[in-house]
């Protein structure tokens, strides 16, 4: 650190005798100072990387588990829609998955989705007997549709 102290005063020197060099050099020195301070936390820093091995082992358990990501069994368990959103579906059993993809389907076809307000609904003929009301949110329709389904 003594060594430290002695190379700026040197520097100091030969910025007192032209006035010019000495704003140039100003930036110069206030440079300088940080770095000399970023280094001495970098020793401190060193016991810190003794840490990080230990973190290090911890993504890798993470990567793992990405491969594939297999589906619920619960959602796609098919199920029989009623009549009421079978007109609107079809039928035949299907996971709850497609059946609410089937219903956005067909409220996007048939432009039911309220202009002002995207989140609500706004019912036809078809949908009200599911929704039992003119109006209902993407929130609930999901609840309303699984009161169908069996």
């Amino acid at each position: 650190m003594a060594t430290a102290k002695k190379a700026p005063a040197k520097k100091a020197a030969p910025a007192k005798k032209a006035a010019a060099p000495a704003k140039k050099a100003a930036p110069a020195k206030k440079a300088a100072a940080p770095a000399k301070k970023a280094a001495a936390p970098a020793k401190k820093a060193a016991p810190a990387k003794k840490a990080a091995p230990a973190k290090k082992a911890a993504p890798a358990k993470k990567a793992a588990p990405a491969k594939k990501r297999t589906p619920n069994a619960a959602f796609m368990k098919a199920m029989t829609p009623s009549a009421a959103l079978a007109a609107i579906v079809g039928s035949n059993p299907l996971p709850r998955t497609e059946v609410t993809k089937q219903v956005w389907a067909y409220i996007k076809k048939h432009k039911l989705q309220d202009e002002v307000n995207k989140r609500m609904i706004n019912a036809d003929a078809k949908l009200k007997e599911i929704f039992k009301k003119a109006q209902a949110s993407m929130f609930e329709m999901t609840k309303m549709i699984n009161d169908h389904l069996k």
